[in-house]
């Protein structure tokens, strides 16, 4: 038996904005409608699907995208060019940071809807 993740819904407030923030953090093409959805496309053919909640409280989730080195630079300058708070860990407790785990950059930030976003350049527990 062959298990790959193909999707997953994001719960936010507006989903053209989430989904349009998320698409230039992570230099992806412009996200796409698709039913009551804004997707976005990423390179192992899982998407990303946005869907708008009617509460005013989403959920926080954690999501981490592994990307290349120089995508990092361009991901972490858009980061910081948006004057959003980031982080080495988790837990928040080492602000204005990256981490170098395994030999690679990691930094948290977060949406517009603080869901926790990770991008790093080596998986964990690869070092």
């Amino acid at each position: 038996m062959t298990v790959q993740l193909n999707h997953t819904i994001v719960w936010c407030r507006d989903k053209v904005r989430s989904a349009t923030f998320l698409a230039k953090m992570l230099g992806r093409p412009a996200p796409k409608p698709f039913y009551n959805f804004v997707v976005i496309e990423l390179d192992n053919e899982v998407s990303l699907d946005f869907l708008e909640k009617e509460e005013e409280t989403i959920t926080p989730q954690h999501y981490a995208f592994l990307i290349g080195e120089d995508d990092f630079d361009a991901s972490f300058a858009h980061i910081r060019a948006a004057g959003l708070p980031y982080w080495a860990d988790p837990a928040r407790s080492h602000p204005c940071t990256i981490n170098h785990h395994d030999g690679g950059r990691g930094v948290y930030f977060e949406d517009p809807d603080g869901h926790l976003l990770e991008v790093i350049t080596r998986p964990y527990g690869n070092g």
